[in-house]
């Protein structure tokens, strides 16, 4: 296995919308910003596929900006562990970068939050936004009924994807009441631009039954999922159904900020208004802030790349723009806010931490994560916890912390390979 050395003044970790704007703007000027992510192609989450697939203008506009930057890019790269203060070891296929830094910018994005429920385990149950992504990759649809359930705004465009590919969609489930997405939607009046994406994905759906207060409650088949029950407000009701893309709003990847141990509240860093950690030279932007969309990302990572780059001025000169959107994108997260009876959902056999078969009965009785784990081997598994941490932490208030090499699975030759500087 080879290893390769880089170094750079800034680097960035995650090509999603935050990073792209994060690297772009520290790298005006001449400083040397190396990206790095884990996708094949920069774009994230939300712009999936890269500059060759983009679609939507502001993305292509920032592609642009990329492509004409002085910005070195490693994509396919998984950081393992960090050896030492300012530098970072990662996997790149069969090979080793290792990076040594300057400034760190964090921009790793947010995950699907998945609680669970009796039969969530089946075949044919995935993920909201998993589904969509597999769909987009070349999955095949057409003609499956499928029920689109959970939580915030993601919904809504996964059934458009899913609609276009020639799904039949039963169902759009929100587990949030009418009463606050009302609220929430007289807020779009003062964000012209987010309530014509809003009008516009709700033509696309025409037709298609859209219900508050309504959530899965038991998955059911032979093997693979072949009905759904759903309640609905004061009743239950049973759909026969193919798929269910099913995921309960985001929660924020912070594998990396515990790993330089920065503060963490709430499920969020903690950060001022210019990006900055608890951890000096270490700038946290986007989805690990706070839940707040594609407006909020590209101006964070904006004012952390002129920061991080000595521009203060023309990161303070923002300032306005992203507090206004940071109040919507609060204002987001208290209309999506998780319905308290969700905790009701599991029974004691639902499983909760799937790499370990775990179940809520033997769960609920434990005091903290950290019981969890040496009693029953509660996130342990393959996923490290990515998948029922979240959950943890929503059933049983749970604080789940991690942070400890390798951050993400790897080869044992990479954990074992010498530096060079080290070896004789």
């Amino acid at each position: 296995m080879s290893r390769q050395m880089d170094q750079c003044q800034i680097l960035v970790i995650g090509a999603g919308p935050a990073g792209i704007a994060a690297a772009y703007e520290a790298a005006q000027g001449g400083t040397k910003v190396i990206m790095v992510d884990r996708n094949p192609q920069p774009g994230g989450q939300i712009w999936r596929g890269g500059p060759q697939v983009a679609k939507e203008g502001t993305a292509q506009l920032w592609f642009r900006k990329l492509t004409d930057s002085r910005v070195k890019t490693y994509s396919g790269a998984e950081v393992i562990y960090s050896p030492a203060p300012q530098r970072l070891v990662m996997e790149q296929g069969s090979n080793l970068l290792d990076i040594s830094f300057e400034t760190l910018i964090l921009a790793t994005g947010a995950r699907e939050r998945f609680i669970p429920f009796p039969g969530w385990t089946l075949p044919g149950v995935m993920g909201a936004g998993g589904l969509q992504a597999l769909v987009k990759g070349g999955l095949s649809v057409r003609g499956k009924r499928i029920v689109v359930a959970g939580s915030g705004p993601l919904l809504l465009p996964v059934a458009a994807t899913l609609k276009e590919k020639g799904a039949k969609i039963l169902l759009i489930a929100e587990q949030t009441s009418t009463r606050k997405l009302a609220n929430f939607s007289l807020g779009l009046l003062g964000h012209p631009k987010k309530l014509l994406q809003g009008i516009n994905l709700k033509k696309k759906l025409l037709g298609i039954p859209y219900r508050t207060g309504s959530y899965p409650i038991t998955a059911m088949g032979e093997g693979k999922l072949q009905q759904l029950r759903l309640k609905e407000k004061n009743h239950v009701r049973e759909l026969d159904c193919d798929l269910l893309a099913c995921g309960f709003h985001l929660v924020p990847n912070l594998e990396l900020p515990q790993l330089f141990s920065c503060e963490i509240k709430n499920e969020q860093v903690v950060i001022n208004a210019y990006g900055e950690s608890s951890q000096a030279n270490i700038f946290c932007v986007g989805e690990i802030t706070s839940i707040g969309g594609v407006e909020v990302a590209l101006l964070e990572g904006r004012i952390a790349g002129l920061m991080a780059s000595g521009k203060a001025g023309q990161a303070e000169k923002l300032l306005p723009q992203l507090n206004k959107q940071r109040k919507f994108a609060e204002a987001m997260n208290q209309a999506f806010a998780l319905d308290e009876k969700l905790k009701n959902l599991p029974e004691e056999d639902t499983i909760i931490c799937r790499c370990e078969d775990v179940t809520h009965g033997q769960l609920r009785s434990k005091s903290n994560w950290r019981e969890a784990k040496l009693q029953t081997r509660c996130g342990m598994g393959p996923c490290q916890g990515r998948t029922c941490g979240a959950a943890a932490t929503f059933l049983y208030g749970w604080e789940v912390k991690s942070g400890r090499p390798p951050v993400f699975p790897a080869k044992m030759k990479s954990l074992v390979c010498e530096s060079p500087k080290d070896s004789k």
